[in-house]
Protein backbone atom coordinates (compact mmCIF):
# COMPACT_ATOMS: atom_id res chain seq x y z
CA UNK A 1 0.00 0.00 0.00
CA UNK A 2 1.39 3.43 -0.94
CA UNK A 3 2.10 6.06 1.65
CA UNK A 4 -0.68 8.41 0.48
CA UNK A 5 -3.30 5.67 0.56
CA UNK A 6 -2.00 4.47 3.93
CA UNK A 7 -2.50 7.94 5.37
CA UNK A 8 -5.88 8.44 3.69
CA UNK A 9 -7.38 5.19 4.92
CA UNK A 10 -5.75 5.58 8.32
CA UNK A 11 -7.27 9.03 8.80
CA UNK A 12 -10.71 7.65 7.98
CA UNK A 13 -10.28 4.93 10.55
CA UNK A 14 -11.42 6.93 13.55
CA UNK A 15 -11.13 4.20 16.11
CA UNK A 16 -10.47 4.35 19.79
CA UNK A 17 -7.06 3.53 21.21
CA UNK A 18 -6.34 -0.10 21.81
CA UNK A 19 -5.27 0.93 25.28
CA UNK A 20 -7.34 2.19 28.19
CA UNK A 21 -6.53 5.87 27.70
CA UNK A 22 -9.49 7.96 26.66
CA UNK A 23 -10.04 11.05 24.58
CA UNK A 24 -11.70 13.47 26.97
CA UNK A 25 -14.84 14.83 25.32
CA UNK A 26 -15.88 18.39 26.03
CA UNK A 27 -12.40 19.53 27.01
CA UNK A 28 -13.11 23.09 25.86
CA UNK A 29 -16.65 23.30 27.28
CA UNK A 30 -16.97 24.56 30.86
CA UNK A 31 -19.99 24.70 33.16
CA UNK A 32 -19.90 27.14 36.08
CA UNK A 33 -22.82 27.25 38.57
CA UNK A 34 -24.78 30.52 38.79
CA UNK A 35 -27.67 31.73 40.94
CA UNK A 36 -29.10 34.02 38.24
CA UNK A 37 -28.65 35.09 34.62
CA UNK A 38 -27.81 38.68 35.52
CA UNK A 39 -25.07 40.21 33.33
CA UNK A 40 -22.75 40.83 36.28
CA UNK A 41 -22.97 37.23 37.45
CA UNK A 42 -22.51 36.01 33.88
CA UNK A 43 -19.27 38.00 33.64
CA UNK A 44 -18.03 36.56 36.93
CA UNK A 45 -18.92 33.02 35.85
CA UNK A 46 -17.11 33.60 32.54
CA UNK A 47 -13.94 34.52 34.41
CA UNK A 48 -14.27 31.38 36.53
CA UNK A 49 -14.81 29.31 33.38
CA UNK A 50 -11.63 30.74 31.87
CA UNK A 51 -9.65 29.84 34.98
CA UNK A 52 -11.15 26.33 35.01
CA UNK A 53 -10.22 25.81 31.36
CA UNK A 54 -6.64 27.03 31.82
CA UNK A 55 -6.16 24.64 34.74
CA UNK A 56 -7.62 21.79 32.67
CA UNK A 57 -5.18 22.43 29.86
CA UNK A 58 -2.09 23.12 31.96
CA UNK A 59 -2.62 21.44 35.33
CA UNK A 60 -1.28 24.63 36.90
CA UNK A 61 -3.57 26.51 39.31
CA UNK A 62 -1.49 29.67 38.87
CA UNK A 63 -1.39 29.59 35.07
CA UNK A 64 -4.57 31.64 34.64
CA UNK A 65 -2.80 34.60 36.27
CA UNK A 66 0.10 34.42 33.82
CA UNK A 67 1.09 37.89 32.50
CA UNK A 68 0.86 36.48 28.99
CA UNK A 69 -2.90 35.96 29.46
CA UNK A 70 -3.66 39.48 30.64
CA UNK A 71 -5.45 40.39 27.38
CA UNK A 72 -7.51 37.19 27.52
CA UNK A 73 -8.55 37.83 31.12
CA UNK A 74 -9.62 41.33 30.17
CA UNK A 75 -11.66 40.10 27.18
CA UNK A 76 -12.34 36.33 27.28
CA UNK A 77 -14.77 36.72 24.36
CA UNK A 78 -11.86 36.59 21.92
CA UNK A 79 -11.43 32.85 22.57
CA UNK A 80 -15.12 31.98 23.22
CA UNK A 81 -17.19 30.48 20.42
CA UNK A 82 -20.55 30.53 22.25
CA UNK A 83 -22.18 30.46 25.65
CA UNK A 84 -25.59 29.65 27.10
CA UNK A 85 -27.27 28.33 30.23
CA UNK A 86 -27.66 24.75 31.41
CA UNK A 87 -30.70 24.03 33.59
CA UNK A 88 -28.73 21.58 35.69
CA UNK A 89 -29.05 20.98 38.54
CA UNK A 90 -27.26 23.11 39.40
CA UNK A 91 -28.11 25.87 36.95
CA UNK A 92 -24.87 26.78 35.20
CA UNK A 93 -23.38 29.07 32.61
CA UNK A 94 -22.07 26.94 29.74
CA UNK A 95 -19.06 28.43 27.98
CA UNK A 96 -17.68 26.86 24.79
CA UNK A 97 -14.12 27.97 24.09
CA UNK A 98 -12.61 27.78 20.62
CA UNK A 99 -9.86 25.12 20.75
CA UNK A 100 -7.56 26.64 18.12
CA UNK A 101 -7.57 30.21 19.45
CA UNK A 102 -7.38 28.97 23.05
CA UNK A 103 -4.34 26.79 22.40
CA UNK A 104 -2.69 29.59 20.43
CA UNK A 105 -3.21 32.03 23.30
CA UNK A 106 -1.86 29.64 25.92
CA UNK A 107 1.17 28.69 23.85
CA UNK A 108 1.78 32.36 23.18
CA UNK A 109 1.88 32.85 26.95
CA UNK A 110 4.55 30.14 27.18
CA UNK A 111 2.32 27.66 29.02
CA UNK A 112 2.63 23.88 28.81
CA UNK A 113 -0.46 22.20 27.33
CA UNK A 114 -1.99 18.82 28.13
CA UNK A 115 -3.86 17.26 25.19
CA UNK A 116 -7.27 15.60 25.18
CA UNK A 117 -5.89 12.05 25.34
CA UNK A 118 -5.72 11.37 29.06
CA UNK A 119 -5.23 8.42 31.40
CA UNK A 120 -8.38 6.62 32.49
CA UNK A 121 -8.76 6.76 36.27
CA UNK A 122 -10.59 4.14 38.32
CA UNK A 123 -11.95 5.81 41.44
CA UNK A 124 -12.58 3.90 44.66
CA UNK A 125 -14.52 6.36 46.83
CA UNK A 126 -15.63 5.33 50.33
CA UNK A 127 -18.02 7.77 51.97
CA UNK A 128 -18.59 7.80 55.75
CA UNK A 129 -21.64 9.93 56.59
CA UNK A 130 -24.03 10.15 59.51
CA UNK A 131 -26.16 7.59 57.65
CA UNK A 132 -23.37 5.02 57.46
CA UNK A 133 -20.45 3.96 55.30
CA UNK A 134 -20.79 3.12 51.60
CA UNK A 135 -18.67 2.56 48.51
CA UNK A 136 -19.86 4.85 45.71
CA UNK A 137 -20.49 2.66 42.71
CA UNK A 138 -21.29 3.29 39.08
CA UNK A 139 -24.94 4.15 38.54
CA UNK A 140 -25.63 5.34 42.07
CA UNK A 141 -27.13 8.79 42.66
CA UNK A 142 -24.17 9.51 44.96
CA UNK A 143 -21.87 9.18 41.94
CA UNK A 144 -23.19 12.33 40.27
CA UNK A 145 -21.02 14.80 42.25
CA UNK A 146 -17.97 12.70 41.35
CA UNK A 147 -18.87 12.66 37.66
CA UNK A 148 -19.50 16.42 37.63
CA UNK A 149 -16.15 17.01 39.35
CA UNK A 150 -14.33 14.78 36.86
CA UNK A 151 -15.90 16.62 33.93
CA UNK A 152 -15.13 19.97 35.56
CA UNK A 153 -11.46 19.06 36.01
CA UNK A 154 -11.02 17.35 32.65
CA UNK A 155 -10.35 13.80 33.85
CA UNK A 156 -11.76 10.52 32.47
CA UNK A 157 -13.15 8.81 35.59
CA UNK A 158 -14.60 5.33 35.89
CA UNK A 159 -16.27 4.03 39.05
CA UNK A 160 -16.45 0.38 40.13
CA UNK A 161 -19.77 -1.45 40.10
CA UNK A 162 -19.82 -1.56 43.89
CA UNK A 163 -20.90 -5.19 44.20
CA UNK A 164 -20.51 -7.20 47.40
CA UNK A 165 -17.01 -8.46 46.57
CA UNK A 166 -15.81 -4.90 45.93
CA UNK A 167 -17.42 -3.58 49.11
CA UNK A 168 -15.46 -6.18 51.07
CA UNK A 169 -12.21 -4.96 49.48
CA UNK A 170 -12.90 -1.21 49.63
CA UNK A 171 -12.46 -0.78 53.37
CA UNK A 172 -11.05 2.28 55.06
CA UNK A 173 -7.73 0.53 55.92
CA UNK A 174 -7.27 -0.60 52.30
CA UNK A 175 -8.12 2.81 50.85
CA UNK A 176 -5.74 4.62 53.20
CA UNK A 177 -2.97 2.03 52.90
CA UNK A 178 0.24 2.72 50.98
CA UNK A 179 -0.04 -0.81 49.55
CA UNK A 180 -2.35 -0.84 46.51
CA UNK A 181 -2.30 -4.63 46.07
CA UNK A 182 -5.85 -5.39 47.33
CA UNK A 183 -7.39 -2.62 45.24
CA UNK A 184 -5.29 -3.47 42.19
CA UNK A 185 -6.49 -7.05 42.24
CA UNK A 186 -10.11 -5.86 42.32
CA UNK A 187 -9.41 -3.24 39.63
CA UNK A 188 -8.03 -5.55 36.94
CA UNK A 189 -11.38 -6.08 35.20
CA UNK A 190 -11.80 -2.34 34.62
CA UNK A 191 -8.55 -1.84 32.71
CA UNK A 192 -7.66 1.66 33.95
CA UNK A 193 -4.38 3.57 33.64
CA UNK A 194 -4.44 5.04 37.14
CA UNK A 195 -5.95 4.03 40.46
CA UNK A 196 -7.51 6.58 42.83
CA UNK A 197 -8.49 5.68 46.39
CA UNK A 198 -10.47 8.18 48.47
CA UNK A 199 -11.83 7.93 52.01
CA UNK A 200 -14.24 10.79 52.75
CA UNK A 201 -15.70 11.46 56.19
CA UNK A 202 -18.52 13.77 57.22
CA UNK A 203 -17.59 15.88 60.24
CA UNK A 204 -19.56 18.26 62.40
CA UNK A 205 -19.52 21.11 59.86
CA UNK A 206 -17.58 19.85 56.83
CA UNK A 207 -16.35 16.87 54.85
CA UNK A 208 -12.74 15.69 54.90
CA UNK A 209 -11.19 13.34 52.38
CA UNK A 210 -7.84 11.53 52.18
CA UNK A 211 -6.75 10.38 48.73
CA UNK A 212 -4.03 8.30 47.11
CA UNK A 213 -3.22 8.02 43.41
CA UNK A 214 -1.20 5.25 41.79
CA UNK A 215 0.14 5.56 38.24
CA UNK A 216 2.24 2.51 37.52
CA UNK A 217 4.72 2.21 40.39
CA UNK A 218 4.50 5.89 41.33
CA UNK A 219 2.13 7.26 43.94
CA UNK A 220 0.76 10.62 45.07
CA UNK A 221 -1.37 11.48 48.10
CA UNK A 222 -3.08 14.34 49.87
CA UNK A 223 -6.10 15.48 51.84
CA UNK A 224 -8.87 18.02 51.19
CA UNK A 225 -11.97 19.34 52.86
CA UNK A 226 -15.23 20.98 51.86
CA UNK A 227 -18.65 22.05 53.03
CA UNK A 228 -20.60 19.30 51.21
CA UNK A 229 -20.02 16.13 49.19
CA UNK A 230 -19.43 18.06 45.95
CA UNK A 231 -16.65 20.27 47.35
CA UNK A 232 -14.16 17.52 48.32
CA UNK A 233 -14.90 15.68 45.06
CA UNK A 234 -13.88 18.72 43.04
CA UNK A 235 -10.88 19.40 45.28
CA UNK A 236 -9.60 15.81 45.01
CA UNK A 237 -9.87 15.74 41.23
CA UNK A 238 -8.25 19.17 40.95
CA UNK A 239 -5.32 17.87 42.99
CA UNK A 240 -5.11 14.73 40.84
CA UNK A 241 -5.11 16.87 37.68
CA UNK A 242 -2.28 18.99 39.05
CA UNK A 243 -0.22 15.87 39.83
CA UNK A 244 -0.85 14.18 36.46
CA UNK A 245 -0.45 17.13 34.10
CA UNK A 246 3.36 17.52 34.42
CA UNK A 247 3.75 13.98 33.07
CA UNK A 248 2.00 14.84 29.81
CA UNK A 249 1.92 18.62 29.26
CA UNK A 250 4.30 19.94 26.59
CA UNK A 251 5.77 23.45 26.97
CA UNK A 252 6.53 25.45 23.81
CA UNK A 253 10.25 25.70 23.09
CA UNK A 254 11.25 23.54 26.03
CA UNK A 255 11.35 20.26 24.13
CA UNK A 256 13.93 18.80 21.78
CA UNK A 257 13.32 17.42 18.31
CA UNK A 258 13.62 13.64 18.09
CA UNK A 259 12.91 10.77 15.74
CA UNK A 260 10.40 8.19 16.94
CA UNK A 261 10.17 4.73 15.39
CA UNK A 262 7.17 2.47 16.06
CA UNK A 263 6.91 -1.11 14.82
CA UNK A 264 3.91 -3.40 14.50
CA UNK A 265 1.73 -0.75 12.83
CA UNK A 266 -1.58 -1.30 11.06
CA UNK A 267 -4.34 1.06 9.95
CA UNK A 268 -6.15 1.16 13.27
CA UNK A 269 -2.94 1.72 15.17
CA UNK A 270 -1.92 4.46 12.73
CA UNK A 271 -5.04 6.48 13.58
CA UNK A 272 -4.60 5.86 17.30
CA UNK A 273 -0.89 6.74 17.33
CA UNK A 274 -1.40 9.93 15.33
CA UNK A 275 -3.94 11.13 17.86
CA UNK A 276 -1.71 10.17 20.77
CA UNK A 277 1.18 12.21 19.34
CA UNK A 278 -0.82 15.39 18.65
CA UNK A 279 0.68 17.32 21.61
CA UNK A 280 4.18 16.69 20.22
CA UNK A 281 3.64 18.19 16.76
CA UNK A 282 4.36 14.85 15.11
CA UNK A 283 5.42 14.86 11.45
CA UNK A 284 5.27 11.61 9.53
CA UNK A 285 8.62 10.88 7.83
CA UNK A 286 8.46 7.30 6.64
CA UNK A 287 6.17 4.27 6.42
CA UNK A 288 7.93 0.98 5.69
CA UNK A 289 5.50 -1.91 5.94
CA UNK A 290 4.54 -2.22 9.60
CA UNK A 291 7.22 0.29 10.65
CA UNK A 292 6.67 4.04 10.92
CA UNK A 293 8.97 6.96 11.75
CA UNK A 294 7.84 10.35 13.07
CA UNK A 295 9.67 13.57 13.85
CA UNK A 296 8.38 14.75 17.23
CA UNK A 297 9.04 17.60 19.64
CA UNK A 298 9.12 16.54 23.26
CA UNK A 299 11.32 15.19 26.00
CA UNK A 300 12.06 11.48 26.02
CA UNK A 301 10.39 11.05 29.42
CA UNK A 302 7.19 12.79 28.28
CA UNK A 303 7.03 10.69 25.13
CA UNK A 304 7.57 7.50 27.11
CA UNK A 305 4.79 8.49 29.50
CA UNK A 306 2.41 9.35 26.67
CA UNK A 307 3.12 6.16 24.73
CA UNK A 308 2.63 4.10 27.88
CA UNK A 309 -1.05 5.04 27.66
CA UNK A 310 -1.23 2.88 24.53
CA UNK A 311 0.78 0.11 26.20
CA UNK A 312 3.60 0.39 23.68
CA UNK A 313 6.86 -1.29 24.69
CA UNK A 314 10.18 0.46 24.26
CA UNK A 315 12.71 -1.43 22.14
CA UNK A 316 15.99 -1.94 24.05
CA UNK A 317 18.93 0.09 22.78
CA UNK A 318 20.98 -2.99 21.93
CA UNK A 319 18.33 -4.60 19.75
CA UNK A 320 19.00 -4.73 16.02
CA UNK A 321 17.83 -1.55 14.24
CA UNK A 322 15.54 -1.59 11.23
CA UNK A 323 17.36 -2.57 8.02
CA UNK A 324 18.23 0.17 5.51
CA UNK A 325 16.99 -0.18 1.92
CA UNK A 326 19.36 -2.42 -0.05
CA UNK A 327 21.18 -0.96 -3.07
CA UNK A 328 20.41 -2.95 -6.28
CA UNK A 329 23.42 -4.64 -7.93
CA UNK A 330 25.14 -2.66 -10.65
CA UNK A 331 24.54 -3.78 -14.26
CA UNK A 332 27.38 -3.34 -16.74
CA UNK A 333 26.73 -0.45 -19.12
CA UNK A 334 23.94 1.03 -17.00
CA UNK A 335 24.21 4.45 -15.32
CA UNK A 336 25.43 4.32 -11.74
CA UNK A 337 22.69 3.76 -9.19
CA UNK A 338 21.88 6.70 -6.97
CA UNK A 339 23.43 6.60 -3.56
CA UNK A 340 20.69 5.62 -1.09
CA UNK A 341 19.87 8.08 1.63
CA UNK A 342 20.76 6.61 5.01
CA UNK A 343 18.02 7.32 7.49
CA UNK A 344 19.19 8.72 10.82
CA UNK A 345 18.78 6.32 13.73
CA UNK A 346 15.66 7.19 15.76
CA UNK A 347 16.40 8.16 19.34
CA UNK A 348 13.22 6.47 20.59
CA UNK A 349 12.01 3.09 19.32
CA UNK A 350 8.81 1.32 20.37
CA UNK A 351 6.67 -1.63 19.32
CA UNK A 352 3.01 -2.52 19.79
Amino acid sequence: MGLSRYIFVGCLSLVSLASHAETFNGLYQVLEPVSSQAPEERDQATQRALETLVIRLTGDAKAAQSPGLAAIRKDPQQIISQFGYDAGPPESLQVDFDPASTDRALRGAGLALWGSNRPLILGWWLSDSTEGSSLIGDGQAAAQPLRRAAQHRGLPLRLPLGDLDEQIVATAPNLESADPAPLRAASERYGADALLAVHAREGADQWQAKWRLWVGDETEQGSVQGADTAAPADAVLLAVSERLAPRYAVKPGASSEQLLEVRGMNLERYAALGHLLEPFGAQLLRVDGSRIVYRVNGSADQLRTQLSLAKLQEIPAGEEPAPQPAQPPAVEGSPPAPIPVVEPTPQLRFRW
